[in-house]
């Protein structure tokens, strides 16, 4: 039996049409109520299908139109293949960008934690410092009492020897003015060895911050080595980068070969242009993270430098501690000198 009913003119739906109304008039061609992806009709889809017939060099009269279409399937499933190899090509790429993406927050997560690491160095070298300026302080205190000190044994000691020269007229009250400027003597000589205990405490303290201070150049040191790790992270990074840029070219340039193919053919490149864009996008976002990776580098080396700036600051404190004990020194050396020129007076009067 011959089916002799009307069909719809596109290849892919072939449904069978409605006949004329009662007062006759034209039969119809396609479908009015089917509709395909993005709206279209039968006739749209038709009129599509002879421009890629067209395109591609095939018969495109109506009496020959629904047997170029198995044609042009044909033609469509060998660009099929190009096609689904850059699909696979941008699979590739997406896998090799994420890769790079995970790489750069390591290395944004590896320089966050050197900053903390350089910030908690800072501020131990500020404590340090500090540390250093309270002993200090605590020193020149020690050396003001130290010289307080002296002062009245100096004085203690002219009234004593004021005292042995008025003895003289008596030799009783020599002999208690002689006692009491032996136990003068002996005080004296008690605040000398104390005041020089203070003097190698103070030196003791000063040891220590010199101890101190290097101790806070090798952590200098060391955050400098971490930087230098992490510039080198970041150049292995932006290698990386500039080889994932080129294959993504290359596979731009595959693509661009396959869309001029089958730009006419199907509309599935329409979705390969978007997925192009798409990684275009990921790509941006992942310079825009190197970008700020590089910012983050660029504070930590900053900080770096503030560090480096506040123990050249704790070593001149440290420098001024050593003068202020070394004049401290100078001064307990001139009280013995002093106590002993009284001793021998004392002797000499006895």
């Amino acid at each position: 039996m011959i089916d002799e009913a009307a069909r719809c003119g596109y290849s892919k739906c072939r449904a069978e049409l409605p006949p004329p109304g009662p007062q006759g008039g034209r039969r119809r061609s396609f479908c009015r109520e089917t509709r395909w992806p993005g709206g279209r009709t039968c006739a749209q889809m038709a009129r599509a299908e002879r421009d890629a017939l067209d395109a591609l060099g095939l018969d495109s009269g109506r009496s020959s139109f629904r047997l170029d279409a198995d044609r042009l399937r044909e033609h469509v499933d060998a660009v099929r293949a190009p096609v689904t190899e850059l699909a696979a090509a941008l699979d590739a790429v997406m896998a090799r960008l994420e890769e790079v993406e995970g790489a750069a927050l390591a290395a944004v997560e590896t320089a966050n934690r050197g900053a903390a690491e350089a910030e908690a160095a800072r501020v131990e070298a500020q404590q340090a410092r500090e540390r250093a300026e309270r002993e200090a302080r605590e020193a020149r205190e020690r050396s003001s009492r130290a010289v307080e000190e002296r002062t009245a044994a100096v004085e203690r000691a002219t009234a004593a020897a004021r005292q042995a020269l008025e003895a003289t007229e008596a030799l009783g009250a020599a002999r208690q003015a002689v006692e009491e400027a032996v136990a003068g003597r002996h005080a004296a000589e008690e605040r000398a060895a104390a005041a020089a205990r203070q003097a190698a405490e103070a030196e003791r303290g000063a040891q220590e911050a010199a101890v101190r201070a290097g101790r806070a150049d090798a952590e200098c040191a060391a955050a400098q080595a971490r930087s230098q790790e992490w510039r080198a992270e970041s150049e292995e990074r932006r290698t990386e980068l500039v080889a994932v840029r080129a294959e993504l070219s290359a596979c731009t340039s595959a693509r661009d070969d396959a869309t001029r193919q089958a730009a006419a053919a199907t509309d599935a490149l329409a979705s390969e242009q978007e997925a192009r864009q798409r990684a275009e996008q990921e790509l941006t976002g992942a310079r825009a993270r190197l970008d700020a990776e590089a910012a983050l580098r660029a504070r930590a080396d900053a900080e770096l430098e503030r560090m480096r700036v506040e123990v050249e600051q704790a070593r001149a404190d440290a420098r001024l501690a050593r003068e202020e004990l070394t004049a401290f020194r100078e001064q307990g050396t001139e009280l013995r000198a002093l106590v002993a020129a009284v001793h021998g007076a004392t002797v000499k009067d006895s």
